[in-house]
């Protein structure tokens, strides 16, 4: 199970016991805006939000292993995470 939120993470949205999963999408270390697609463990589309203007994202998940993928003009990227739940997962994603 999964919700996504659109627009950039703001810290005091998070709710205490949620399993998040955010971060920020970066090209030669600038933010860049584009989209973000959470896989799950098989690789299966589970959710996508759009970054904010500073490259920002944030999902709501369940527990596991989830694959981040940024689709941004030009490039893309990976990144496996592991959320625990009820942690707060911090992905920095450089395309």
């Amino acid at each position: 199970m999964c919700g996504a939120k659109a627009g950039g993470p703001d810290a005091s949205t998070i709710k205490p016991g949620e399993t998040t999963i955010q971060g920020q999408v970066t090209r030669d270390g600038e933010p860049v805006t584009g989209y973000v697609r959470l896989l799950d463990a098989t690789g299966e589309f589970t959710a996508e939000v759009p970054t904010s203007a500073t490259g920002q994202f944030r999902f709501y998940a369940a527990e596991g292993t989830w694959t981040v993928r940024a689709l941004v003009p030009g490039g893309s990227a990976d990144r496996t995470v592991v959320a625990q739940q009820g942690g707060l997962a911090d992905v920095a994603i450089a395309v």
